[in-house]
């Protein structure tokens, strides 16, 4: 038989074969997930994010595959971590867990598509040209973290009205830092409010922290919006109860777990917001055309039975603004 009428043949008899017998089905696609932090503290949030996608269409395991990169509150990992997805050849690239994580993605590619879960002004950072037409390869999901220190002195100083010196718990390395630390101290100052900054940059600082709000006499203290806090937000409640530090944080985990009270954006829906713009992303959307998101969603919450263990008596009118008291 001649080489021609074999190949003939073959592609007649491989017309006819089944599906299966061909070689495996076309690969799903994969996404891949890059945070500042570690899994356990975030695995709810992660949970709502997969949920979400599913609702667009894509189960994990079915529809589309995930590869995880954490870096462990090692934010000097995530260029490498960031650059390692983009070899992966992801179809696009989640992530949240701050500013941090945002720019090392930024950095690593400029044609792979990004949606992003932050905190901070994406348009300040440069992932984006406005919030309306972010015009590259970036959109997401914003919630002002940062920007939300004014009102949480605020609340502080409702329940601890006699703290002569608030505290504010911030992570220099973060790229809004600054903008938390130059918030608070405004508001503070129109408050007539002395506050003392106390750096930090890894859980092993904490206890060196919290010392240093016992010497400067801190009567009260603000718990700065970041990755490594929200990683060890046990210790920290842990330090805070045991110093009898009346303190507020930015998410309801932190009060659940016995801090005083929290205020932020409510981060499930954060989650769930990313999941849907994941999933638009893969049907084809253009992260060019998707405005950036604003969190709509806010959450107060009092944990009376710390103010008690503190000594402090809950106004009425914060009872009255909490969405959740926790008895």
């Amino acid at each position: 038989m001649r080489r021609r009428e074999f190949i003939t043949l073959l592609g007649g008899a491989a017309a006819s074969w089944p599906v299966a017998a061909r070689g495996q089905q076309p690969a799903v696609p994969v996404i891949g997930f890059l945070h500042t932090a570690s899994p356990e503290p975030y695995a709810e949030r992660v949970r709502a994010f997969r949920q979400s996608l599913s609702d667009t269409g894509y189960v994990e395991g079915r529809d589309v595959a995930i590869e995880y990169r954490w870096a462990n509150n090692r934010a000097d990992l995530l260029p490498a971590l960031a650059a390692d997805l983009v070899d992966r050849k992801v179809a696009l690239i989640a992530l949240s867990g701050g500013a941090i994580a945002a720019l090392a993605a930024h950095a690593a590619t400029k044609s792979i598509p990004i949606v992003f879960g932050i905190g901070a002004d994406p348009v300040k950072l440069g992932l984006v040209a406005s919030l309306n037409r972010p015009g590259g390869n970036a959109t997401g999901v914003t919630f002002l973290t940062s920007a939300l220190g004014a009102k949480r002195l605020g609340l502080l100083r409702e329940l601890v009205p006699k703290a002569t010196r608030i505290a504010y718990l911030g992570n220099p390395h973060s790229p809004t830092f600054g903008d938390q630390r130059s918030d608070i101290q405004t508001a503070a100052r129109a408050l007539g409010q002395q506050v003392v900054v106390v750096e930090t940059v890894s859980e092993r600082d904490f206890g060196a922290a919290f010392a240093t709000l016992l010497q400067q006499q801190a009567g009260a203290l603000i718990v700065g919006t970041d990755p490594l806090f929200n990683s060890n937000r046990d210790q920290i409640v842990a330090l805070a109860a045991r110093l009898m530090i009346p303190a507020i944080y930015q998410d309801r985990e932190s009060a659940s777990a016995g801090g005083l009270i929290s205020y932020g954006a409510n981060y499930l829906d954060i989650y769930r917001q990313l999941g849907v713009y994941t999933g638009q992303v893969l049907k084809g959307a253009k992260p060019a055309d998707l405005p950036v998101q604003q969190a709509t969603k806010f959450e107060f919450v009092i944990n009376l039975k710390t103010a008690k263990a503190l000594g402090l008596d809950v106004p009425d009118k914060l009872l009255a603004l909490a969405d959740e008291v926790i008895e």
